[in-house]
């Protein structure tokens, strides 16, 4: 079968087991753990695409995938669902007798050459499936292409003292990237990688082929692929990136990014109109705030049931709030009920959770010193019995 030749198509990384986010990853591919009240992480980097004209995007599951794979489904919901590229699943599960499991983001996108190669792209975006940011794609393909690049990273200028947690790029005054380092002891630059890169395919597919025959190779774009390409003196430069962005990858990340879509200015605004992020939002009644309940700069999503506090938090769709019940500083996810007189604090509690009556759960950070505090959090399908405490930090 022919396919139309395509100018660049994506492939989202979407196979992490998100083991820093512990219990809500157990049985939850980390791309289909909720955000916001109605969204997936995944929609992301789906809706960044749609709204930047991609029409053609692989995702590349891996563990626990069931739940991400139905989630997706056929694509409409994000506009995807052309029979002219659309969106595809792609897994290791459906090679051949000599299939294995993606040994690393390169080794993931190498696997499926022949996917990307149906569509004789000049070049292709890999994104991550589980970092939440609005940006346009389509302005950082010109950049690209105007630069005549090889490669083009997104970068965002972070922290000093946080710099060793990225691959760290040093650019000279045109942006061309003239060192890179992976996650260094003693960054010599703030400009980080975000995980998104533009590649030319024909580059791409002959670096990608020579690590797959590298016994040695981790099989990673950071420690391998864009290293390899430097030290070849190939054009990579860093596209400059101002807007929010952040990388989900601990609890205490997943609970802050929450927080910061709550305000009359959040740092990251999910009203807006343009640049809307999509998501598959199931059939639900409007949701029933009771004259007794008390909201509080937070949302609520549809088919809620409210009758008890809710304070700077974020209630998922689905959910129950008992008379009594009270919340502050915190993100229930879909389907979970809150029952009477208990009270959750600076908290995460996962989908279809059930927390009985009494029960208290984390608590505020200015009564604890040091490292004794965090966020609580109960897992996806747990139910905590009446009265329980758990503690900041703790996991159940």
């Amino acid at each position: 079968m022919l396919f139309r030749k395509k100018e660049c198509i994506a492939m989202i990384l979407a196979g992490g087991q998100g083991s820093r986010l512990k219990v809500l990853t157990e049985t939850t591919a980390k791309p289909a753990v909720p955000f916001g009240g109605k969204y997936r992480l995944i929609d992301f980097p789906l809706s960044n695409c749609v709204n930047s004209g991609i029409d053609t995007v692989g995702i590349l599951t891996q563990y626990q995938p069931l739940q991400l794979n139905e989630y997706i489904g056929n694509g409409l919901p994000w506009g995807l669902n052309s029979s002219n590229g659309g969106i595809h699943v792609l897994s290791p599960y459906s090679r051949s007798a000599n299939s294995e499991w993606y040994t690393g983001t390169a080794n993931a996108i190498y696997q499926n050459l022949s996917f990307i190669e149906r569509y004789r792209p000049t070049h292709v975006l890999i994104l991550s499936g589980d970092h939440i940011y609005k940006m346009d794609y389509a302005d950082m393909l010109s950049v690209h292409i105007k630069n005549e690049a090889d490669c083009t990273i997104a970068v965002l200028e972070v922290p000093k003292k946080e710099a060793s947690r990225f691959g760290i790029m040093s650019t000279n005054k045109a942006g061309r990237i003239v060192e890179f380092q992976e996650k260094p002891a003693h960054p010599k630059s703030t400009k980080a990688s975000m995980g998104i890169y533009i590649f030319r395919w024909d580059v791409l597919k002959e670096y990608l082929v020579a690590d797959a025959a590298d016994p040695k190779s981790s099989n990673d774009f950071g420690k391998n692929i864009i290293p390899n390409l430097l030290a070849d003196g190939h054009k990579l430069f860093a596209y400059e990136f101002a807007g929010y962005w952040k990388d989900v990858g601990t609890i205490e990340s997943l609970w802050q990014s929450n927080m910061d879509i709550l305000g009359e200015k959040p740092l990251l605004d999910m009203r807006e109109s343009e640049n809307r992020i999509y998501a598959r939002n199931y059939s639900h009644p409007c949701s029933y705030i009771s004259p007794e309940a008390e909201i509080e700069d937070s949302y609520v999503a549809e088919g809620s049931r409210v009758y008890g506090k809710v304070h700077h938090s974020v209630i998922s769709t689905g959910c129950v709030i008992e008379k009594g019940a009270e919340i502050y500083d915190s993100f229930v996810m879909p389907n979970s009920v809150i029952e009477t007189r208990s009270v959750i604090r600076y908290s995460i509690v996962g989908e279809d959770a059930v927390v009985h009556a009494n029960a208290r759960i984390g608590d505020d950070p200015e009564f604890y010193s040091g490292d004794k505090w965090g966020i609580a959090v109960v897992g996806k399908d747990k139910a905590v019995e009446q009265n329980k405490i758990l503690l900041p930090g703790e996991i159940f």
